[in-house]
């Protein structure tokens, strides 16, 4: 999987860190940072739904590249 964030459209709620806080993260004005843009399989479950949980829909989840 491959992650990307359009920070224009981030809102602040923090919902991606407090569930899969090991990809995202908030800079100081609250805005969605990536700490991974491909994370483990393991982590796909929290991405996915982190990604289903942003409100603002700034979080995009896709397939890994082959």
């Amino acid at each position: 999987m491959r992650i990307t964030v359009d920070q224009d459209r981030c809102v602040g709620a923090g919902m991606c860190v407090m569930t899969a806080g090991e990809v995202f993260e908030q800079e100081d004005d609250g805005l969605v940072v990536l700490r991974m843009t491909e994370p483990p399989e393991q982590l796909a479950a929290t991405v996915e739904e982190a990604e289903q949980l942003c409100p603002s829909r700034a979080i995009t989840v896709l397939p890994a590249a082959p």
